[in-house]
């Protein structure tokens, strides 16, 4: 298994971020590593969806876990490669703000060969798309309040 964690914590308020995670469309708006999103149906556990990674082809994912306003979970099998990647997002109100988890698991009988690269491009974009999350989840905030 190969594992990756980040955390931030900003201003943004945990609804707006979680209106932003639920919302599969805009996931490009924030998530520099996407090109394209959606979902076959309702944000939550158990729905398929389907993501394009910047410069690669289409892959199917699905939601094992989405509690609102606390996080969600995903996974996606990588074609060819015999991995799993498994994404969660958390949310939690601090007296600093909100506090906003990522963590990226790789697991699979290839984890070995192929983990250490996966892990390597995740972590590098994770950290600043967390990053365009907030700042757009603030930008929301402002207009809301405007």
């Amino acid at each position: 298994m190969r594992n990756f964690k980040h955390s931030i914590i900003t201003k943004a308020r945990l609804e707006t971020i979680w209106e932003l995670y639920a919302d599969i469309t805009a996931w490009t708006s924030w998530d520099i590593g996407i090109e394209y999103a959606s979902l076959e149906g309702p944000f939550a556990a158990g729905t398929s969806g389907v993501l394009q990674p910047q410069g690669q082809d289409k892959l199917s994912f699905q939601l094992i876990d989405v509690e609102p306003l606390d996080g969600f979970s995903d996974v996606t099998d990588i074609p060819g490669a015999d991995i799993t990647i498994r994404f969660d997002h958390r949310l939690q109100k601090t007296l600093d703000g909100t506090r906003i988890t990522h963590s990226v698991s790789i697991t699979g009988p290839n984890v070995d060969k192929f983990g250490e690269q996966f892990i390597a491009e995740l972590s590098d974009g994770i950290p600043q798309t967390m990053e365009r999350l907030a700042a757009l989840a603030i930008e929301k905030d402002e207009s809301y309040i405007g």
